[in-house]
């Protein structure tokens, strides 16, 4: 088994319009590589900061990210014997042998070592994007903004309220009608 620690420095932005992990702010992964009879197993500790917004009160924010990750790269078989191999199959033998193969594939989805190479883009960026939260929030009590007037419900007193007007009536909002019973011009006997 070796360890090592791999910072990556440059990279782009990972997540989603309100919350992501800048193209500049690091990341940090902590991965221990271990040969196994199937392949290798990549197992990493990553750790970034992301930024973005409260949904709620959109206030600037900062979400810790510190996630896990399992990966087995298998070893890619030799050309040489797979050719050996298929030389000795019958056509009908080959074609259920790659219909079972791709229907493994499409199931599994195993990654393969390329040499003496395994990429590890997609494990980093699915162990990040399917951790952060879809509706990042400033504290799990925000209360967000007035829908009327857009202020902070925390920056607004107990009490703040808005009249509610129904908007049918509002073309007569600066009507001012007079008593017919005291204004003595209104009456009807003249």
């Amino acid at each position: 088994m070796r360890e090592f620690f791999v910072p990556i420095e440059e990279h782009e932005p990972m997540g989603f319009d309100i919350l992501a992990i800048a193209k500049d702010e690091p990341i940090d992964i902590e991965l221990k590589i271990e040969s196994v009879q199937e392949g290798v197993l990549a197992t990493a500790n990553v750790r970034s900061v992301a930024a973005g917004e409260c949904t709620r009160c959109l206030d600037p924010l900062e979400i810790d990210i510190d996630e896990d990750f399992v990966e087995l790269y298998e070893y890619a078989e030799d050309p040489r014997l797979i050719r050996k191999r298929e030389k000795k199959m019958s056509e009908r033998a080959k074609a259920k042998k790659q219909e079972e193969d791709e229907e493994l594939d499409d199931e599994l989805e195993v990654r393969q070592m390329d040499g003496d190479d395994i990429d590890l883009e997609g494990p980093i960026r699915d162990a990040i994007i399917l951790n952060l939260p879809i509706n990042p929030l400033c504290a799990p009590d925000c209360s967000g903004l007035c829908p009327e007037c857009g202020e902070k419900w925390r920056d607004l007193p107990s009490d703040h309220a808005h009249a509610v007007v129904d908007i049918r009536w509002a073309g007569l909002e600066g009507l001012e009608l007079t008593d017919p019973i005291s204004d003595p011009d209104l009456d009807g006997d003249k």
